[in-house]
């Protein structure tokens, strides 16, 4: 896994194993099974999030008329090869459709990617984001298996993962080579004793399995489909399942499906790398005075001597904790995520060139899931368990040492951070599935693709992959010339004339549409 942040996607499992699996509702004979796919959902008020999604409070209402949030939970098989066997329980949030019935498409459903996020939290946050969708869909995300309320893979206490936070991801001797593969295989062994039922059987064809039953009960012949980030290569995966129930579906912020884990983190070593240049010059190209540096080398390499002079001496941070090394990397590479908070990064550096660590802290504790009250959410467990059941390969300290010239090449800020990070799942209980997904979907209804720029976590050059990969006339890529990860956020009126007019109407963007 990547330490302490991994928006990496997970790697999948073989497709010949997934489709040999019975599928609920389509043919099995146990009474059970078929149960599962004729349940009726009891919708209510949502309540505020547990610990596990993050805390905070219930959703506010949506406006416009039918603004309410309501929750409920999906049964599931938790092991899809017995579909008949003991069940999950799924946490879904919906928002129903603000248009006339007449207009009513169906349900929209959202996956928000990490692997590990909380789609019961996220939808909300970006509820008023996709208010236009809501004319004609329910807006519909869940938390996946091992995610928040479903059944959350915990690891470590709270306390513990301070500490795991804390550490040094680059080690620079024997010494701290060791410290660091024994804490791993520590955490790794909290979630096997903390959540044994629940390991084998978070793989991402598992959610896939899980939106097919998803759509059947909420009545929908067809699954509309928006993923984000991992969330593109879920969608991937499930439109290689089930390509006949591919309904509308957009994939934004385009997971590269044909790299293994070491490629895929090697991609994220340049794409941080970039989006730190373009971070670098914008902030020496504005009006005002850049005040981490003169010029964008300058910003590149005060920020490189910060981060060597935290490895020997950290700074305050937020009490009893220090900015360490591996605190300011995750840190700075949180506030790349989106252009809206390079002045945020801004703020922090120069707070951290006197001396205070908190600003870089507090986006730190952002990408760990640490809320103030010091409680974290599950996102880091359930990301590497996904990510760990999905990937096969097994990473040891000699092959990361082999790899690092290159990582190092791609970034000297962020490269031996990914690079350490491969050895997260080396002690991992589950096997893992295989080198990369399969998504091919010939047949499948045409999926959206859309790649941008300047995005960090998932290389501009994985939508042209994905699109290739889903199959000739199901990929069409279109181009965002942006910052940040994904695109429909951005708010850029291009890419959100195509992707809505796609979703409510059903027309299709001409391949190789450029916005900017």
């Amino acid at each position: 896994m990547l330490r302490p942040f991994r928006p990496r996607a997970a790697v999948l499992t073989l497709s010949a194993l997934l489709l040999s699996a019975p599928l609920a509702g389509c043919g099995g004979s146990d009474d059970k099974d078929a149960d599962l796919t004729e349940q009726q959902l009891d919708w209510k008020d949502c309540p505020a999030p547990d610990e596990a999604q993050g805390g905070g409070t219930a959703p506010s209402p949506l406006p416009g008329p039918r603004g309410t949030w309501s929750c409920a939970t999906l049964k599931a098989p938790l092991d899809w090869s017995e579909p008949g066997g003991d069940t999950i329980g799924l946490a879904l949030i919906r928002a129903r459709s603000s248009g006339a019935a007449s207009e009513r498409i169906g349900s929209l459903i959202f996956n928000f990617g990490g692997p590990g996020g909380s789609g019961v939290t996220a939808l909300p946050a970006f509820g008023e984001d996709y208010a236009t969708l809501r004319t004609r869909y329910d807006l519909v995300s869940f938390d996946p298996r091992g995610v928040g309320r479903s059944d959350p893979v915990i690891c470590e206490n709270d306390r513990q993962l301070d500490a795991y936070f804390q550490q040094d991801a680059t080690p620079d001797d024997n010494a701290e080579r060791t410290e660091l593969l024994d804490s791993t295989k520590k955490f790794n062994a909290a979630c096997e004793n903390n959540s044994e039922r629940v390991l084998p059987h978070v793989r991402t064809t598992d959610a896939a399995r899980d939106l097919d039953l998803m759509r059947q009960v909420l009545g929908d012949d067809a699954l509309h489909y928006f993923g984000v980030s991992y969330g593109t290569e879920l969608g991937g995966v499930y439109a290689h399942l089930f390509p006949k129930k591919v309904g509308r579906a957009v994939f934004d912020a385009v997971v590269d499906p044909t790299e293994n884990a070491e490629q895929g983190s090697l991609g994220q070593a340049r794409g941080f790398q970039l989006a730190l240049d373009n971070y670098a010059e914008d902030c020496v190209s504005g009006t005002e005075e850049c005040p981490v540096g003169d010029s964008a080398q300058d910003v590149k390499n005060r920020i490189a001597k910060l981060l060597k002079d935290l490895d020997g001496e950290p700074l305050p941070g937020i009490f009893p904790r220090e900015l360490t090394q591996t605190a300011a990397t995750s840190g700075i590479a949180q506030a790349l995520y989106s252009k809206d908070f390079w002045p945020y990064l801004t703020d922090g550096l120069d707070q951290a060139y006197d001396g205070d660590g908190t600003i870089l802290m507090v986006l730190s504790d952002s990408m760990n899931g640490r809320s103030e009250n010091g409680g974290y959410s599950n996102l880091v467990p359930a990301n590497v368990a996904i990510n760990c059941a999905d990937d096969k390969p097994r990473y040891t300290a000699g092959d990361v040492e082999r790899a690092l010239p290159e990582f190092r090449a791609a970034s000297a800020l962020f490269g031996e951070y990914l690079a350490w990070g491969l050895v997260g799942c080396t002690d991992w209980a589950v096997a893992g599935a295989a080198d990369h997904p399969d998504v091919h979907a010939p047949g499948a209804a045409p999926i959206l693709v859309i790649g941008n720029t300047g995005d960090p976590a998932t290389p501009y050059e994985g939508a042209r992959r994905m699109a290739q990969a889903l199959g000739r006339g199901v990929g069409v890529e279109l181009t965002y010339k942006g910052q940040g990860h994904g695109a429909y956020d951005s708010r850029n009126r291009c890419v959100r004339a195509a992707v809505d007019g796609y979703l409510l109407d059903g027309k299709v963007p001409e391949a190789g549409t450029v916005c900017s």
